[in-house]
């Protein structure tokens, strides 16, 4: 019965497993068991006299109440999740300050512009600075100091860092709209294979998956350009130059390219904030992750 009545928490687990696709993923970055996020959640269908989610194995998609209900919910759970770091940026006076946020090119395009116009409007004072570099360079920019919070994938997490997801993207194929692929009903990797790819360059990790994956099922990829930026890999798509494998993130719907989803062969990708573990959070970047990962708490700031 605990359950019914907390209201808050079953709204903030179902926010949250909202925004991860995932009632493990959202108990994993709530830090709760997953029975407790799907009592939340149960709880509150029971309460609401609704289904919030179509339940498909491990994946979970809101039914069209449940779109209703997280659009509602989650400017509250938001602003009370925030409400700790605003009253210490208050009482802090937090009248200034710089960020200095590390991240990749599809990162600062794709997923970034709605976090930051959020912040950079509720506060003008701060200044915050955007740096486009590799993963691999903006980790090293963390350890040293020189920025301080990264931004984006990181499927191999260092025992020194720690690593806040807060959106995840599926992989889709891309093709052109009169490629064969884009009349077949059904495709496998051995069907893609056949075809030349555009991949972002071998450094990043879009590259190193795609090889992996396709090592593992004893087949061949046969790259034929290597292009950096989505945008650019889209184009080249788009004139039957090759075809790719991008993350949905990229994706607005207004391109002319068939799209098929990947899920089934390549692994979801999370990005998140990156922060040494048990670096100070000084209050006006406390605010700033709070904008970015709501439930997110990160070591210092439990202290």
């Amino acid at each position: 019965m605990s359950y019914k009545h907390n209201r808050l928490q079953q709204l903030r687990g179902f926010c949250c497993a909202a925004r991860m696709q995932s009632i493990s993923k959202a108990a994993q970055q709530l830090q709760l068991s997953q029975p407790s996020v799907s009592l939340q959640i149960q709880a509150l269908e029971q309460d609401l006299g609704v289904q919030l989610f179509e339940r498909r194995g491990p994946r979970i998609r809101l039914t069209p109440d449940g779109e209703q209900l997280v659009e509602m919910a989650r400017p509250l759970v938001e602003g009370f999740d925030s409400l700790e770091a605003e009253f210490a940026a208050k009482r802090d006076g937090m009248d200034g300050g710089t960020i200095r946020v590390a991240a990749g090119g599809s990162t600062l395009q794709y997923i970034l512009p709605p976090f930051v116009n959020r912040f950079i409007h509720d506060y003008p004072q701060i200044d915050l600075q955007l740096h486009n570099v590799t993963g691999k360079t903006g980790l090293a920019r963390l350890r040293s100091g020189e920025v301080d919070l990264a931004i984006g994938p990181m499927p191999d997490i260092p025992q020194d860092i720690e690593f806040r997801p807060f959106v995840v993207c599926d992989p889709i194929l891309i093709t052109s709209l009169d490629h064969p692929l884009a009349r077949r009903k059904r495709i496998d990797l051995r069907a893609i294979a056949k075809y030349p790819m555009i991949l972002p360059p071998r450094e990043q990790s879009t590259y190193g998956v795609v090889e992996k994956v396709f090592a593992e099922n004893s087949l061949q990829t046969d790259v034929r350009l290597e292009v950096g930026g989505y945008d650019i890999i889209k184009t080249y798509v788009a004139l039957g130059l090759g075809i790719s494998i991008v993350m949905s993130h990229c994706l607005t719907g207004d391109e002319k390219l068939h799209t098929a989803r990947m899920r089934r062969w390549l692994p979801q990708r999370s990005y998140g904030l990156v922060l040494r573990r048990g670096q100070a959070i000084p209050p006006h970047l406390r605010q700033f992750i709070h904008t970015l990962c709501p439930g997110a708490t990160p070591s210092e700031a439990r202290n």
